[in-house]
């Protein structure tokens, strides 16, 4: 035994004896061999200990190999936060130990006695000497040893199943966390813009509306039942529609203009289009009128919103139930500005929690992707949410969309994708591992470590790379595409 290890009980060194013979014959490992066999074995002494005592501890380099004659021994487990795992038990009639002296490497376990046991133990130069000079035990060793790797690899394998499983289920939670949140967010926004739409209507029914008011009215309101989607634009272009329609708007005395102005905007009303409503509805009825066309524009929105969000933690439902099958999916025309637009909205809470700008740049003719693969949405999701844990209150997120030549296949052409932030940056000794497993820099609690190693998969199974860069201030990561991609040229 080591010096670090718990003092046992032992005798000298010893010949062997006839009831030690008998004993030894006893064990599995020694039950074939004859008796002169068994007294090959020499140099050994009888260790006997209570229960508690350590034979050998995790870590520590190996020095012996016993033979269990009575009692039971337990293998456990530090983990590094401390805690101590109880793997498995030796039972009476084993040998073990071989395994860290033959390869000369550190025990992987601690052994401790699990009820009073009784061994033979054997030190580094007993050990070695008993495999060269006892052909007939060395055999039984080394076969014991074979059962023992044998045992050892099937454990792994179904440590490696139940990692994976443990992975899939961390990370399915990791991305139903968003879409979920969401979903509940807009259900709650819905019910405020119901009952806002409530007290207007109750306004409304109070006045004797005129065949123009009511055609206006009816006209603004097919218009925002016909917009299914948000219109993408650019964040200057967006910003300069909010501004024109909040100061026209402010300009026919109309309240919560600029509150109104981007719901309104993100439908294509303009000025003008509102013209009708300010010719018909005079005094606060104007801003009665536009209130209801917003906040049924709103309600649309987060109607779409809760589908998108539903959509999402079903195709993630999918992606589990499809988790152990291979083969290949479904051709789809994937719409990068709006899987990223999606995204956005998904994002957008926390986005407003820390006041963050972001700049879009989407490019008008970007082709659609050509995929069987899944996942795309988990990239983005993954991609931002990191950006907006990394700035800072009032930071700045930038997307920007383009297509370019492959550089390693001047034939393909990649859908190029780049999202920036502001923040701190990534520490240099960290970035060489960010992709890994588990690996975070975010505090405990905060992070899994799972976001980046997925979003990393998912862009080799669209055959395409990513890329970063990052320093205190600036971090980029790019993202290329193939708009054709491996799996369905």
């Amino acid at each position: 035994m080591s010096e670090q290890t718990q003092v046992v009980q032992s005798t000298a060194p010893a010949p062997i004896s006839e009831r030690l013979v008998s004993q030894l014959r006893s064990t599995s490992i020694l039950s074939s061999l004859r008796d002169d066999e068994i007294r090959c074995l020499t140099g050994f002494e009888e260790v006997r200990l209570k229960k508690g005592d350590v034979l050998a501890r995790q870590g520590e380099m190996a020095h012996h190999f016993w033979i269990l004659l009575d009692g039971q021994i337990k293998l456990t487990q530090s983990t590094p936060d401390g805690h101590e795992l109880e793997m498995t038990s030796i039972p009476a009639g084993n040998a073990f130990g071989e395994v860290p002296l033959l390869a000369n490497i550190p025990n992987a376990v601690n052994l401790i006695a699990d009820t009073p046991s009784h061994l033979v133990q054997l030190n580094e130069e007993s050990f070695w000497n008993l495999m060269t000079s006892c052909p007939d035990v060395r055999k039984a060793i080394l076969g014991n040893m074979a059962k023992r790797f044998q045992k050892m690899q099937s454990a792994t394998i179904q440590q490696e199943k139940m990692a994976s499983l443990g992975t899939l289920a961390a990370g399915l939670m990791h991305e139903l966390n968003n879409p979920g949140a969401a979903a509940r967010r807009a259900a709650s926004q819905l019910r405020a813009n119901l009952m806002r739409m409530h007290e207007l209507s109750a306004k409304f029914s109070k006045t004797e509306l005129s065949r123009e008011q009511k055609q206006c009215l009816h006209d603004l309101q097919d218009h925002t039942l016909s917009a299914r989607q948000q219109i993408v634009m650019s964040s200057l272009e967006q910003s300069d529609a909010e501004e024109a329609l909040a100061e026209w708007m402010e300009g026919a005395n109309i309240e919560n203009a600029w509150k109104m102005a981007p719901t309104l905007v993100s439908i294509g009303l303009k000025a003008e289009d509102l013209e009708c409503a300010r010719t018909e509805f005079p005094g606060s009825t104007l801003s009665d009128a536009l209130n209801w066309i917003e906040a049924m524009a709103s309600s649309m929105q987060l109607v779409g919103t809760i589908e998108e969000s539903i959509g999402r933690i079903s195709d993630l439902v999918m992606a589990v139930k499809s988790y152990a099958y291979e083969g290949k999916g479904l051709k789809q025309s994937v719409d990068v500005n709006g899987s990223i637009h999606a995204t956005l909205v998904i994002l957008s809470h926390k986005m407003r929690e820390k006041e963050i700008t972001v700049e879009k740049d989407f490019a008008a003719d970007l082709p659609p992707l050509q995929s069987e693969c899944t996942g795309l949405n988990q990239i983005w999701t993954n991609l931002l949410d990191n950006s907006i844990d990394a700035v800072g209150q009032h930071g700045k997120i930038s997307v920007k969309t383009w297509t370019e030549k492959s550089p390693a296949d001047g034939q393909r052409t990649d859908i190029c994708i780049r999202i920036a932030d502001d923040g701190s940056g990534i520490p240099l000794e960290s970035q060489a591992h960010i992709f890994d497993t588990f690996y975070t820099t975010k505090p405990a609690g905060v992070g899994t470590g799972l976001g980046l190693g997925i979003v990393h998969r998912i862009v080799d199974q669209y055959g395409g790379t990513i890329r970063f860069s990052s320093e205190p201030g600036t971090t980029q990561f790019l993202v290329r595409l193939p708009a054709q991609t491996p799996h369905t040229a």
